[in-house]
């Protein structure tokens, strides 16, 4: 099997054009590709994940990946999927975000002996001439035609910014520079992404002529991938300083029943056969395979000892014994307590398991959090400082969420 076979096969790929070009191109491993990303925080996150996780596959394959940072699409906001105006960043934040992006890519890309390319749109874009790009751009777009995108359709009723509406032809430019600069025939992203990239294909097409090669591929969990990653406590960042490597562990370990296997398709590297194979697990097998799911990917995005840390720390909670050692913790200052106590609305805030004071509450008054084993019920509850010595005190917000709060030495 090829590896346009094993995407495929493993329900990667949604949409495509010039399918056997592409085919051929993949799996001889003479494609060069790209896949942009948006600087739109410090951290990616488990929707980037799977990106990073198809830029691996096409590179383990001989494919010559083009990592694109959005450092100038980013001022301007995709709209893709929004139902409002994203909040414009300044230049310094996105050049720091596009740094924090640089760093966490390499773990998964590699970028040695010319094998990949990093590159920010910021370093054409922002240098572009308005009146220039209009003439020269510009006029390869069909308004018509963009208003029936789906990026703009959805956003029509509630109003799109003409700032937004100029996303498409960005990046489409893209597309042409990288592949005036380095040959790049290859577009890869969401699903949510088919009309612009489709633009970019029509741009090299309309300014290089018809024989340039520009080929699109989208993936399927691209777009879906948006709307995972987000849990009670917010967003599951592979900043191991944002999510820890336990509570990444969590979230894939606590994955419904139906996406599991689905999960291990796209997102592992573990052989299809083996993945077949647990397609009739039930019950307690079925836990065996999102442990496993859940160690293959904390290994991927930290490392295989803060996976087996993860493990073994769900394992002493779950069991209620062993080494807790691993599990998030937070540890508190003599300055937090008030007349030597602190409340229970306070430590679900600060240990992160609750976003809000006014989310913490509704928890409790819902049954939904233990410290030390014991149901919270009274939203003032208070808790001495000898609560918080030795092992310290464990708090549960649901069935799976975990956190341990210690009295700082």
């Amino acid at each position: 099997m090829g590896v346009f076979e094993e995407l495929r096969a493993r329900g990667l790929i949604a949409q495509l054009t010039n399918e056997e070009e592409i085919r051929r191109l993949v799996n001889a491993g003479e494609a060069t590709f790209y896949i942009g990303i948006d600087p739109t925080a410090d951290s990616l996150h488990v929707g980037h994940f799977m990106v990073l996780c198809l830029m691996k596959r096409l590179q383990m394959a001989g494919n010559k990946p083009i990592a694109l940072i959005g450092g100038g699409t980013t001022m301007v906001g995709d709209p893709s999927g929004r139902s409002d105006l994203r909040t414009m960043m300044t230049a310094e934040t996105i050049a720091h975000n596009v740094n924090r992006f640089k760093e966490q890519m390499s773990k998964f890309i590699d970028f040695s002996e010319g094998k990949a390319l990093m590159v920010n749109n910021a370093d054409w874009l922002l240098e572009l001439n308005y009146v220039e790009f209009l003439r020269e751009v510009g006029a390869c777009f069909s308004v018509n035609n963009m208003l029936r995108a789906e990026c703009y359709k959805q956003r029509l009723e509630k109003g799109l910014s003409f700032l937004e509406f100029n996303y498409m032809i960005m990046q489409s430019y893209d597309a042409y520079e990288l592949f005036k600069r380095y040959g790049c025939s290859l577009q890869c992203g969401g699903d949510d992404q088919w009309s612009n990239m489709l633009g970019g294909t029509e741009l090299i097409r309309r300014k290089l002529g018809k024989d340039a090669h520009a080929m699109t591929i989208t993936l399927l969990l691209n777009s879906e991938g948006k709307k995972m990653g987000k849990t009670q406590s917010g967003t599951v960042w592979l900043d191991p300083n944002r999510t820890s490597p336990y509570d990444f562990y969590q979230y894939w370990r606590n994955v419904a029943d139906a996406d599991v296997l689905k999960c291990l398709r796209m997102l592992t590297f573990l052989p299809l056969e083996q993945i077949d194979e647990m397609g009739q697990w039930e019950g307690a097998r079925l836990n065996e395979a999102k442990e496993l799911l859940a160690f293959e990917l904390t290994g991927l995005v930290h490392s295989a000892e803060e996976a087996r840390k993860a493990q073994a720390a769900a394992h002493a909670l779950f069991s209620s014994g062993g080494d807790l050692a691993d599990i998030p913790t937070t540890a508190l200052t003599e300055s937090e307590f008030a007349d030597g106590e602190v409340d229970i609305i306070y430590l679900l805030v600060k240990s992160g398991l609750c976003p809000s004071r006014s989310e913490a509450r509704r928890a409790v008054r819902q049954g939904g959090v233990e410290a030390a084993g014991e149901k919270v019920t009274d939203t003032a509850e208070r808790f001495a400082a000898a609560a918080f010595s030795g092992e310290g005190l464990v708090l549960r917000r649901g069935k799976k969420n975990f956190h341990r709060v210690v009295l700082k030495p």
